[in-house]
């Protein structure tokens, strides 16, 4: 019984010193991705503005193109063009910095519709920033069943 015990106690230090390591691993990026996420963390709560790409209001592209810009990366200011740049990247490779593209408001639809920028990956969890019609520059996951279902790729602008 002590024994079973041991391994038992075991196993569950053992799994937690791994989900520290797998959250430490998504936070490890280089000071161009932490600079621009800080950067992307001083808007949260700015209002949402359909066709907005300045602290007055933005929508998901403008957002996304507002922030890569200060850091010398310039994108188009539209989702379905935005997706074009990079490298495409799985999911299961996906890192902070990288954007995540989705469907607009129609799941059935095979169009970019929206966008926002990955700020963490854990090991069953994926968090980004993004400007939500509802709520401005806020915090979202891709487990949430909204996202899940209008999930369209991730790709890597900064390398």
């Amino acid at each position: 019984m002590k024994k079973l015990l041991l391994v038992l106690v075991l196993c569950i230090f053992s799994q937690g010193v791994f989900a520290q390591k797998a959250a430490a691993d998504s936070t490890n990026h280089t000071p161009v991705i932490s600079d621009l996420l800080k950067f992307a963390h001083k808007h949260l709560a700015y209002r949402y503005r359909s066709g907005g790409s300045s602290p007055k209001g933005f929508d998901c592209s403008g957002f996304v193109r507002y922030c890569f810009s200060k850091f010398g990366y310039y994108l188009p200011h539209s989702s379905a063009a935005q997706i074009s740049h990079g490298v495409e990247i799985a999911l299961g490779e996906a890192k902070a910095g990288d954007l995540i593209f989705f469907k607009g408001h129609n799941s059935q639809s095979a169009r970019i519709g929206h966008v926002g920028m990955i700020v963490e990956v854990g090991t069953n969890y994926v968090k980004f920033i993004h400007s939500a019609w509802k709520g401005g520059i806020r915090y979202d996951f891709l487990h949430a069943d909204y996202y899940q279902k209008r999930y369209m790729g991730v790709r890597r602008v900064v390398k």
